[in-house]
């Protein structure tokens, strides 16, 4: 459980580092959520193309990966108006 928030924390904050953009989820709590998400999302497609073996989970490169296209959606739903910008005004 400890290794899923580390890895969560590490790939949400260099997801949050290379996404330009001002409507980026900011604090710990989202950071790491946001990191978790994009190694689940890494580790799902990662089966289902058979890189990875059942019960194998992504890596700290790949749950990058995975967290940057979560900010991706979480900044066009952000753009469309579908969730409210937590920073914004």
């Amino acid at each position: 459980m400890l290794h899923i928030i580390i890895v969560g924390f590490v790939a949400g904050t260099v997801a949050r580092l290379l996404s330009p953009g001002p409507n980026n989820p900011s604090g710990f709590i989202l950071t790491t959520v946001l990191g978790i998400a994009g190694a689940f999302l890494a580790t799902a497609i990662g089966q289902a193309i058979g890189h990875y073996d059942p019960g194998q989970g992504a890596g700290y490169i790949t749950a990058t990966i995975g967290a940057l296209v979560v900010l991706f959606i979480w900044n066009r739903l952000v753009a469309r108006g579908v969730i409210s910008d937590p920073g914004g005004k």
